[in-house]
């Protein structure tokens, strides 16, 4: 019941914004009773977040399911920049972006996010370790993943208001060649462990 109840909060974030989403429109999408809501989650933002975190961690366990993939790739970063490309892509995503932008004058809810949203990127720089180990331990390599974060999020904000395809493509085709330049002039003063 939790989980069609975390998915129902998503699809009501997704279709009617986070002002239009109710208790009583996900407890009515998911099929429960409004008492069954409130027994699972008492209040909204209690609902939303936790379904943020829910989907977080499906995210994440996305992207652990490609790693051994992504070990032995020819090219393992330019394969990473494109699964936190396709991470970010649908429901989940947007779902976020109403929470961050109703946290700006929704205290409660600010408090949420404020715990809710570290653990979701944390757990993308630990995929990021888990899979550069040599890498992990550069001091900018921190810097570097949440850099790719911060230009995937901020691309696809910005293609909502053309919904262009083609021109989110090539933006991203871009972003990603100069995200790759960034990384690999980063690193390329790292020493590897075993040249050491």
């Amino acid at each position: 019941m939790r989980q069609r109840l975390l998915d129902a909060t998503i699809d009501c974030l997704v279709e009617y914004g986070y002002a239009g989403t109710t208790t009583t429109k996900v407890a009515d999408r998911a099929g429960v009773t409004r008492g069954a809501q409130v027994h699972h989650f008492p209040t909204k933002s209690d609902l939303v977040v936790s379904a943020i975190r829910y989907l977080a961690a499906k995210r994440t366990e996305l992207a652990f399911g490609e790693l051994d993939r992504l070990r032995e790739s020819a090219d393992p970063i330019g394969d990473a920049l494109d699964l936190l490309w396709e991470i970010h892509q649908g429901p989940v995503f947007s779902a976020t972006v109403e929470l961050w932008v109703a946290a700006r004058t929704d205290p409660e809810l600010r408090r949420h996010m404020s715990v809710a949203e570290p653990v979701a990127t944390s757990s993308l720089v630990e995929f990021g370790k888990a899979l550069l180990p040599d890498y992990a331990e550069h001091p900018e390599f921190l810097h570097a993943v949440y850099t790719a974060m911060d230009v995937v999020r901020g691309i696809l904000i910005a293609s909502w208001a053309t919904r262009d395809r083609r021109e989110l493509d090539a933006r991203w085709a871009r972003a990603r060649r100069h995200l790759r330049l960034l990384i690999d002039g980063l690193m390329a003063g790292h020493v590897h462990p075993a040249d050491a």
